[in-house]
Formats: structure tokens, sequence, C-alpha cells
């Protein structure tokens, strides 16, 4: 079951190890350029899916893995969500339900030309990253005293995910030519590549929960998690200000 961090500790221990571990997290994204705070496809593979027409499984395929690897703004999600799932059927669970939103969307969205301004919904994906970190830091239920429903919140902001990409390849002006099996070929490199990310998150998640410093610093990780979300939102509401 979806669970949230309640902390033993007082509040000023838990948060002495914060401010390091986001001046970290958050220098990542401008260590790549304005690229890593995109939810975009690489440039060389912008001028690829530009050229080409007819049906081509492998590379789409390809293209799909690698775009869910390097996301990391899917990545962060992916790790909040599973950051206090400990059943194997929980995660199947959850990650399904990111998978059903964000393919959806991402298929639909191309197939019917149905895009949305990326620096709005790019900040709505950095939103999903600072939605789930105060879930998992038990935000919602010392606020409002309930707890929202995590299973619709991940199928949603899957849904936001989805829409994010599809944005991008309609920008692209995709070939129609090949068009449907070139997005299925893409949408099975997508889950490809999260599965892949997530077996890499719960390996090491696997062995951090072994030790001692888990609960003394998830909420830590929360905290930079989020921070690095708001840090996404800003960046994109700014590139929205600036270019309208």
């Amino acid at each position: 079951m979806q669970g949230s961090f309640s902390s033993r500790q007082p509040c000023h221990a838990r948060w002495r190890p914060v401010i390091p571990v986001c001046l970290a997290l958050l220098s990542l994204p401008f260590l790549g350029g304005s690229d890593a705070l995109a939810h975009a496809v690489a440039e060389g593979d912008k001028g690829y899916i530009q050229e080409i027409s007819g049906i081509h499984f492998l590379p789409f395929i390809y293209l799909g893995a690698k775009h869910m690897v390097t996301g990391y703004d899917h990545i962060l999600f992916l790790l909040g969500v599973i950051f206090f799932l400990y059943r194997m059927k929980d995660i199947g669970l959850y990650v399904s339900l990111f998978a059903i939103g964000h393919s959806t969307t991402m298929l639909l969205g191309v197939y019917f030309n149905v895009g949305i301004n990326s620096y709005i919904i790019d900040a709505i994906i950095g939103l999903s990253v600072v939605y789930k970190a105060l879930d998992n830091m038990g935000a919602y239920q010392r606020w409002f005293g309930f707890q929202p429903n995590t299973k619709a919140a991940t199928l949603i902001f899957g849904f936001f995910h989805g829409f994010g990409l599809s944005t991008k390849i309609i920008e692209y002006e995709i070939s129609s030519d090949g068009l449907v099996p070139n997005l299925l070929a893409f949408n099975v490199g997508v889950e490809i590549g999260q599965l892949l990310a997530l077996s890499a998150i719960l390996i090491v998640m696997g062995f951090w929960r072994k030790t001692e410093s888990f609960w003394r610093h998830a909420y830590t990780a929360n905290v930079a998690m989020m921070a690095a979300g708001f840090v996404l939102i800003g960046y994109q509401l700014t590139g929205l200000f600036v270019n309208s």
C-alpha cells in the first residue's frame, strides 16, 4: 500500500541535511544545458524524426527507450511513486497506472494532433514531482486531514507526462507515412526504458532500505525531490513569460 513519511525525529533534525542535498540535486539540470530542463527530444533525434518516412520499428523503439531513461522528470516522478512501496504487486499496479496514462495521451495526442503549450505542460510535469514528494512527506494529511487518492493521482499525472512528449513530437512534424506503427514502436521503447529505469531505482532503493539511514534521510530525499520539481516549474513558467 502507498505510504508516506512519518518521522520520529524533531523538525530541526530532519531539516539539517536538506540544504546540501538540495543544492547538489538542483545543480544537475544546469549541467546539461537548457534541454535538460525541457521535456524534449535530443536535437540529433529531432533531425532524424523529421527526415525519415515509412515504418522504422527498431529506431523508434530505441528513441522511446532513450527518452525514458534520460528523461529525469519521468524518473523523479517514478522514484516518488515507488518510494514507500515494498511489495512488487503494489509497484506493478502504480507503474502500470502511470504507463497507461503516459501511453494513452502520447499516442492519441500525436494521432489526433492535440498539442499543449510545451512550457505549460512541462510546468505541470514539474508539479507532478512536487505533488508526489509532498504526498510522501505526509503533507496532505497534516494540512487537510485526508489522504488524496494516490492511484488516481498517478494515472492523471501519467496523462500529463504523455502530453508532454506528444506535444514535442507534434512540433517535430513526424511523417504521416508509417505514423501509427512508429508511434506504437516508440511507446514500446518508452515502456522498455521505464522498466530499465525502474529496475535501477528498485535495486538502489532495496539496498538503501536495509540501512539505518533510510528513515533518517527519507524526509530529506523527498524535500530535495520537491525542490527539483519547483525548479522545473519555475524554469518553464519563466520560459512561457519570456517567449509569450
